[in-house]
């Protein structure tokens, strides 16, 4: 699965907010520095997930954004589709081939689309965030 630049970005700063202290709101200058986006791009980024209901965003000097949810209540799937929109099955355009097989690759990809849906929503962002939190004290302890 590929996923568009748009996303990646929406997934990092999602991700950097939901390791961040929930109190504090963190201002988008500093999501780009450390996540190395482009500002400008990032902040049409972090608008869409305002308006999703995933972020919150506090305006003045202390301002910044915030998780609107718990990271348990964020999917990857509630992000992606913030940005990019509803994740669609759409059929190549081609010709040569029966209604009847054209019917059936239809069906098939909108099963996988909807297998992809389903899978994307039952990942959620703290789980990812328990996650990485495992392998990195595994990998500290290793190094040991």
């Amino acid at each position: 699965m590929k996923l568009s630049r748009t996303a990646g970005y929406a997934l990092a700063a999602t991700l950097q907010l939901a390791e961040a202290d929930p109190s504090v709101p963190i201002p988008c200058s500093r999501l780009a520095a450390q996540g190395r986006m482009p500002e400008r791009f990032l902040l049409q980024i972090l608008r869409s997930l305002v308006t999703h209901g995933i972020l919150h965003s506090t305006r003045g000097v202390e301002g910044g954004y915030t998780l609107q949810r718990p990271a348990e209540d964020i999917s990857l799937l509630d992000v992606i589709e913030a940005v990019d929109g509803p994740m669609k099955s759409a059929p190549p355009a081609v010709e040569g081939l029966s209604p009847k097989l054209l019917d059936q690759l239809a069906t098939a990809l909108e099963d996988v689309t909807e297998s992809s849906r389903q899978q994307l929503a039952d990942i959620k962002v703290s789980s990812l965030l328990r996650a990485a939190g495992k392998q990195n004290r595994s990998t500290a302890a290793a190094a040991n």
